[in-house]
């Protein structure tokens, strides 16, 4: 018997003529709807009149429902995969269920739509080229900790998710660690009718909500460190050393003299006499 197929399907993020004709007359022709939320997707379902069964996919029955789902491939049947709004398996459920597939031979077509991270990107007014994609930060505070801390020195544009009623204590807590001029672009409503982007600082953000409840769902747009910044601050760092205490670190490295020479110079800005005098002295 031939395998069945999983079809990935993008839905709108808020505005319902976001969706494609290619994944409406999917949903139309596959055997089974993998809905991350039935009662909330039965409203698009019905708007489209999509009449395929559907089935419960979510956090809490991932692994266990993926095996089905599966088992249902494996036996000829094609599923298509939704969330509750943009593209699945993205901070999402759904990677669980496309690694099953791989696993089990299963052909997986992606069928590209709404990405509430792209949509709230390339309207951030913030660097594009690259970015780093963090979704919502961890609720497990030494998770969440660790993830703050190794953001103090990102150079990416930063992309994180947030709920209204944490928004206040995320914005508060980024700045802690980015500082209260980093700029950035607080998204919301992406696609909605109150859709709206703020371009400040941590510091304007901080005192904004303060005074004003935050409503609708947040995507913030994060501007990364400075290369420039990024090596000042390690200039800096070297600096706090003698030439050298800073020798003596690249020689416990294992380098010999010259070249330990070489990299102190470039650490810290200055010219390889420089060094050499230092060493003299």
């Amino acid at each position: 018997m031939e395998k069945g197929s999983l079809y990935i399907c993008a839905t709108p993020i808020g505005n319902l003529e976001d969706i494609t004709y290619r994944v409406v007359r999917t949903l139309k022709e596959v055997d089974i709807i993998a809905a991350e939320d039935t009662r909330n997707s039965i409203k698009l379902l019905n708007h489209f009149e999509i009449k395929t069964k559907m089935t419960s996919y979510h956090e809490y029955n991932k692994i266990d429902k993926a095996k089905y789902l599966v088992g249902e491939m494996l036996a000829g049947k094609n599923i298509a995969l939704i969330t509750d709004a943009g593209t699945p398996a993205i901070s999402d459920p759904g990677e669980e269920l496309v690694r099953q597939c791989h696993e089990a031979g299963i052909k997986i077509t992606s069928l590209p739509g709404a990405c509430a991270a792209v949509t709230a990107l390339t309207m951030s007014g913030r660097s594009t080229r690259r970015f780093a994609f963090e979704a919502f930060l961890p609720s497990d505070r030494r998770e969440r900790s660790e993830v703050l801390r190794a953001l103090t020195n990102e150079t990416r544009t930063i992309i994180v998710y947030e709920a209204p009623h944490h928004l206040r204590n995320t914005l508060n807590e980024l700045k802690e660690v980015l500082g209260d001029e980093r700029r950035l672009s607080v998204c919301k409503e992406l696609t909605k009718r109150y859709e709206n982007v703020m371009l400040t600082t941590f510091k304007e953000a901080c005192e904004f909500y303060e005074q004003h409840e935050p409503r609708g769902e947040y995507v913030l747009v994060i501007e990364g460190k400075s290369l420039d910044e990024l090596k000042e601050e390690e200039r800096q760092q070297w600096e706090a050393m003698s030439i050298n205490e800073h020798m003596a670190y690249y020689m416990k490295q294992g380098l010999d003299k010259k070249n330990a020479m070489k990299q102190v110079a470039k650490d810290r800005g200055i010219g390889k006499r420089e060094v050499y005098r230092a060493l003299l002295d």
